[in-house]
């Protein structure tokens, strides 16, 4: 559930499934909703400025740069020229250098390659915002601390590999099953449904708790060794 907390997501990525691949992550990190999902730049600064006029500003941009009606330079350009402080984050294949320096002087705070993983979407949507938090926080007149702890949260990013012996696509599986349980669930439980070996369940579940984006709690009432249950934050 929502609330005011809540950093609002504009996701803008012509390809339907995509769009919607991207908004499914923007929904599991805790923190942020989607305000909207868009198909063409057109569309995108419509909703932007329909958002902000009806009081419900967009605080972050998803933006694809190769969008069927336009670039997504000229998009972050004429969204930033709105002077409504709403960060953008390009997420793009496009691997240009020239493309990449003129998204950041656009006004683009954070450039995440297509394809990633669900830990990196995660991670750059948690930097953008402590840095939005350090800005906010400094008041009308910035510090140079707050500055620099401001740009320090955009450049905090981790390898984004999995343990040696994790898999991608097994990991993607077995969050699946965890995010989707009515209750938290064991790695019994997780192996039955994917027809994998309970051991190896463990690790990927282990994992999600370390990464914290799964939490474990021993399950009451179950006899001899204790069992853990596993519940997506």
């Amino acid at each position: 559930m929502a609330n005011n907390d809540d950093l609002r997501v504009l996701i803008v990525e012509d390809d339907p499934m995509t769009a919607e691949a991207h908004a499914d992550f923007a929904r599991r990190v805790p923190g942020f909703v989607v305000a909207g999902t868009c198909l063409s730049g057109h569309d995108a600064l419509e909703k932007f400025e329909a958002l902000a006029v009806a009081g419900a500003p967009v605080d972050i941009v998803l933006l694809d740069m190769n969008l069927t009606d336009s670039h997504g330079i000229d998009v972050a350009q004429r969204m930033n020229a709105k002077g409504y402080g709403a960060d953008i984050i390009a997420i793009t294949a496009v691997r240009h250098l020239q493309v990449i320096r003129s998204a950041i002087s656009s006004g683009v705070t954070q450039y995440l390659i297509k394809p990633f993983t669900f830990t990196i979407f995660r991670e750059k949507l948690e930097n953008q915002r402590d840095f939005r938090l350090n800005l906010d926080g400094a008041g009308s007149l910035a510090t140079q601390a707050s500055v620099d702890n401001a740009l320090s949260a955009l450049r905090s990013v981790s390898s984004g590999r999995l343990p040696k012996g994790l898999i991608e696509e097994t990991l993607t599986a077995i969050s699946g099953v965890v995010r989707d349980a009515d209750s938290a669930v064991s790695a019994t439980e997780v192996a039955t449904t994917l027809d994998l070996s309970r051991v190896t369940v463990r690790r990927y579940l282990e994992h999600l708790v370390k990464t914290k984006q799964a939490v474990k709690q021993p399950r009451h009432g179950t006899p001899g060794r204790p069992e853990y249950e596993y519940r997506w934050v």
